[in-house]
């Protein structure tokens, strides 16, 4: 059995920035985190070489590995209180913004680009903002410091060795199996090898801190039944990721870089949302534990596409007597992947207004060339949820009233996308739950979404850990 003082499950950003804020707080407490991936520098998409998806094992080095996986795809911090979750809404929205500009300076410590996108223009945001509310959307103008793909792994490798060099263990390679909670206090972890799940051992830790991510949710949610940890259903988005030439976003990308617009489209009123806007962006594939193949979108500063991407998704929460959203959004994403026999389906925008299929014969003589380019063509209207699929319909229309030629025959969509988010955590404003020693933080807890917000959530529960000495 080994011991330490504070076990953080996950290496994504709210587990760094936990460890990271207790050694900027002088902490003397010693520190294992836990991760199943690999470090960042030996993080490695084999996709470059082989021009298609290998389905590495045990994990994508995508979604999994020191930094998480948004860290992998464009490597944006957002910089608004009001983008990345509901965490201002449990410690103040004032106070959220205080904290995000912090945890922002982190990042410049470490190598984060000084310019910010989005900033600026007020007359051509204003010309923006108009036509959203002609079109019933709403304009959430945030500025954006992008990271970039690339250079977001050269800042993260930056804090691991940070971290390593101050001390902080971090054990790679190892899954969390179970937590150690005896009579309702947390006790510790049991851990194995993520290759071949042998060598268990067991860590006693007096603080327990779960940071595992989205790609963490499914388990998080049945570590949640099992122990008794207090929680009520989430919220799961489904969607598709939306591909278009430069062209056609060209005065958006230019005057806000990433245009967050969200609407509630007749006649189901869902929320629908654009996230994750790709500038001369690469669409991506990555791949869950359960071989659920799913699509991003990656942003490079350097390298450039001739097209944009983004994702348009909608959010479904349920109610008695389901209480499954995760289960239920991949069931979706397994019957897209069962149509694209695996891989990640692509449509054309005018064949599914059409009631047709796509044909790859059309995809290249089309002007949006798609930029994954393994995609296969076909009809993603056959497995998505017909509510869902109404509802993106009518988003794109009134979008194309923003941006005109946004719902052009030839747009892109492809599927799935699927966004998992645990069943939020009950916990107090101090990220209490009704577990003793157990913290649940970033988006695994259900309260974040995003980067900037995880790492800085993380900073949070850095202090409270720190004030306990």
């Amino acid at each position: 059995m080994k011991k330490t003082d504070i076990c953080i499950i996950g290496a994504g950003p709210a587990g760094i920035f936990t460890a990271l804020e207790l050694l900027r707080q002088n902490s003397k407490k010693h520190i294992t985190i836990v991760e199943k991936g690999k470090p960042v520098e030996k993080r490695e998409c084999p996709k470059s070489k082989t021009k298609k998806c290998v389905n590495c094992k045990p994990y994508c080095n995508i979604t999994t590995g020191f930094s998480g996986a948004g860290a992998f795809s464009d490597g944006k911090l957002s910089l608004s209180y009001e983008v990345g979750g509901d965490l201002p809404s449990l410690i103040g929205e004032d106070f959220a913004q205080e904290m995000i500009d912090y945890t922002d300076k982190i990042y410049l410590e470490f190598g984060a680009d000084t310019k910010v996108e989005g900033v600026g223009n007020e007359k051509e945001v204003k010309d923006i903002r108009k036509r959203a509310i002609q079109a019933g959307l709403k304009l959430v103008d945030c500025p954006i410091r992008h990271l970039g793909t690339e250079k977001a792994q050269e800042i993260y490798y930056q804090i691991e060795q940070y971290l390593l060099d101050h001390g902080v263990e971090i054990l790679f390679g190892y899954h969390c199996k179970d937590l150690v909670v005896e009579n309702e206090v947390c006790k510790g972890v049991t851990i194995e090898t993520s290759l071949k799940h042998e060598d268990e051992q067991e860590i006693r830790a007096e603080h327990v801190v779960v940071a595992t991510g989205r790609k963490g949710a499914d388990w998080l949610e049945q570590i949640c039944e099992q122990h008794k940890v207090a929680h009520q259903p989430g919220t799961v988005d489904i969607g598709v990721r939306v591909e278009v030439r430069n062209e056609i976003m060209e005065d958006v990308n230019n005057i806000l870089y990433e245009s967050k617009l969200i609407g509630y489209p007749l006649p189901y009123k869902n929320k629908v949302r654009t996230f994750c806007q790709n500038p001369g962006g690469f669409v991506s594939q990555e791949n869950y534990d359960n071989d659920l193949a799913v699509v991003n979108g990656h942003s490079y500063k350097d390298l450039k596409s001739g097209n944009t991407n983004l994702a348009i998704l909608c959010s479904h929460n349920f109610t008695h007597p389901f209480n499954q959203p995760i289960a239920y959004a991949k069931k979706v994403g397994e019957l897209t992947n069962m149509l694209g026999d695996g891989r990640i389906l692509v449509q054309r925008y005018g064949d599914i207004l059409g009631g047709k299929r796509t044909w790859q014969k059309e995809l290249s003589q089309s002007n949006v060339r798609p930029s994954l380019p393994d995609a296969v063509a076909g009809d993603i209207t056959a497995a998505m949820p017909y509510r869902a699929m109404t509802n993106i319909i009518n988003f794109i229309q009134a979008v194309d009233h923003v941006v005109p030629g946004f719902a052009a025959n030839e747009t892109l969509l492809y599927s799935p996308e699927l966004k998992f988010y645990s069943n939020r955590i009950k916990m107090t404003p101090e990220f209490l739950t009704n577990i003793q020693g157990l913290y649940c933080l970033g988006d695994s807890s259900g309260w974040t979404r995003g980067l900037m917000m995880a790492s800085m959530m993380g900073v949070l529960m850095g202090r409270q850990l720190a004030r306990k000495e």
